[in-house]
């Protein structure tokens, strides 16, 4: 009788390492957050867990935060600001897409808190990259920290295919738990 406990138990172990294993290597990551560029919405050292499959189920949004391959090396995390065809102003503190007044309403508390004015320095996406336009398959990225960021604003365009997931939850430290950004 002890020899079929052991063995069940043992099977529904195994069976949960193996269904953990796939959920966590095929439909989520777990990354750290590394640097400021992202303040005060996410911190240094914040871990993220990162939907991996929601882009193949829909289209990145605007003001999406995502992980995206910077290089061979290294993965960035960035809120999304432009989609392609976009055309990008900042002026005034102020976004404007395609002609249009863009709320960041995640910037609101920001922007009031700064002692920095503008929190955003002003700019087109022509100055910024030399293009008028987002182009097709890329993102413009910018991050939450406007005047300490590598963002699209240096490292010009990001392609669409690089991105890895949407951040969808914060989970350490625990005190900085949050479920979906907006």
């Amino acid at each position: 009788m002890k020899k079929k406990s052991i063995r069940k138990y043992f099977t529904i172990i195994l069976l949960a390492v193996v269904l953990a294993f796939v959920f966590r290597s095929q439909l989520f990551a777990s990354y750290i957050v590394n640097g400021e560029s992202m303040e005060p919405t996410l911190y240094d050292g914040n871990l993220l867990m990162v939907n991996k499959v929601v882009y193949d189920l829909t289209d990145v949004d605007r003001f999406d935060i995502i992980v995206f391959h910077a290089n061979d090396t290294d993965d960035y995390v960035k809120r999304v600001i432009g989609l392609p065809g976009d055309d990008i102003v900042y002026k005034n503190d102020k976004l404007f897409i395609n002609g249009e007044y863009m709320k960041e309403p995640f910037l609101k508390s920001f922007k009031k808190a700064s002692a920095i004015r503008p929190y955003t320095g002003d700019f087109t996406l022509k100055e910024a990259t030399g293009k008028t336009t987002v182009p097709e398959g890329k993102l413009f990225v910018m991050g939450d920290n406007r005047k300490d960021s590598l963002d699209s604003r240096k490292i010009g365009f990001i392609p669409i295919d690089t991105v890895v997931g949407k951040v969808d939850i914060t989970y350490w430290p625990f005190s900085d738990l949050q479920l979906g950004f907006g």
